[in-house]
């Protein structure tokens, strides 16, 4: 919610409890004095917003389905009292009975409000299409690139505890830590201006959960929304939790170009491997290359076989060797042919002259 709705909306509230609580003051029902009355009325009016921020967490199902218990539970309410007219012990049991039945009606109403089927595909976004944010994939600032690029659209929810978390890292004494915080902000920015989506900023939390990352899983299964994360604990356990998960980390993985064992590709030796005479480079979306006899090779752009390929939980490695001969041999020709050469004319010069 919009800080400054949220702001008004508390206002409005102070105002009704205040109005509220005056009004039953002056009129005094019951033959109460000033003071009672006033606090009977704002005690009132408590009530009233309690069950009203209470309904505004409500679905649509929920919603309809209280309403309509409440409905039949006052209908079959008036027909009691209709029948037992009669027997009617003063005025009490004709208010009594319609508020229990009443009250009953919308329990058992809100109870079974899953069995409607409404359609609320054009009130309100499709549950699905909700995507919530956590802090790591803010960091990592990719999510703005896939939104700008087309591939995010719907609701993105970003949750207030989140945004406390970013404000924290930003503050951090830890220069690199608060940069990273810094980063996060501004791509919660950026994502505010991509016209393809609509970021919504959300007051809800689970107070009694500490842990941010266990009060996104409660806020994902109870809006039902998608998880959007690079963390891989965290997807691990909301796998455990039954939300779903879009993994940055495993569409970057997605997208990397196919490699087959037996293809040629050009890579540059960054480092020796573990093993005995590798090397190790690495491509541009930063999958490792371990190549073998090439650790003569540093510091060297080289051509290599690919010669198999590894994927993992953690991304994609690939394998390749280096033939020493294949490249040796070029060499090796010219070095004949110039010697070849020096001999020739080695042998000329012994030639004398003719006369």
């Amino acid at each position: 919610m919009d800080p400054n709705i949220k702001i008004n909306l508390v206002l409005i509230r102070l105002s009704f409890l205040l109005l509220l609580g005056f009004a039953v003051g002056i009129l005094q029902p019951f033959g109460m004095g000033f003071a009672l009355a006033t606090a009977a009325g704002v005690a009132l009016a408590a009530l009233v917003v309690l069950v009203e921020t209470r309904l505004r967490v409500l679905s649509l199902n929920q919603l309809l389905g209280a309403i309509s218990g409440l409905f039949v539970g006052a209908v079959l309410g008036l027909v009691l009292v209709a029948a037992l007219r009669g027997h009617a012990n003063g005025g009490l049991l004709p208010v009594v009975i319609p508020l229990i039945t009443g009250y009953l009606g919308t329990a058992v109403g809100l109870s079974k409000s899953d069995l409607l089927h409404w359609d609320s595909s054009k009130a309100a976004p499709l549950p699905s299409s909700l995507k919530i944010l956590d802090t790591s994939v803010i960091i990592d600032g990719r999510i703005a690139d896939i939104a700008d690029s087309g591939f995010l659209d719907g609701v993105v929810v970003i949750p207030q505890f989140v945004l406390r978390e970013l404000q924290m890292v930003a503050d951090s004494s830890d220069s690199m830590k608060r940069n990273r915080g810094r980063r996060g902000l501004d791509i919660v920015q950026r994502l505010q201006k991509v016209p393809r989506i609509s970021v919504e900023l959300v007051s809800d939390d689970v107070p009694n959960v500490r842990e941010v990352d266990l009060k996104l899983l409660e806020l994902a299964k109870a809006r039902k929304g998608k998880v959007v994360t690079n963390d891989f604990n965290l997807n691990k356990v909301a796998h455990v939790y039954g939300v779903e998960v879009l993994n940055i980390n495993e569409l970057a993985n997605a997208l990397k170009p196919v490699v087959l064992p037996g293809e040629t590709m050009r890579v540059f030796i960054l480092k020796e491997g573990k093993e005995y005479n590798q090397g190790v480079a690495y491509l541009d979306d930063g999958t490792m290359v371990v190549v073998d006899n090439a650790k003569r090779q540093l510091a060297k752009t080289i051509d290599i076989t690919v010669t198999s390929v590894l994927q993992t939980t953690a991304g994609k490695m690939i394998f390749g060797k280096y033939d020493e001969r294949h490249h040796e041999r070029p060499a090796a020709a010219v070095a004949s042919a110039f010697s070849t050469e020096g001999n020739s004319t080695t042998a000329k010069e012994l030639i004398p002259p003719a006369s």
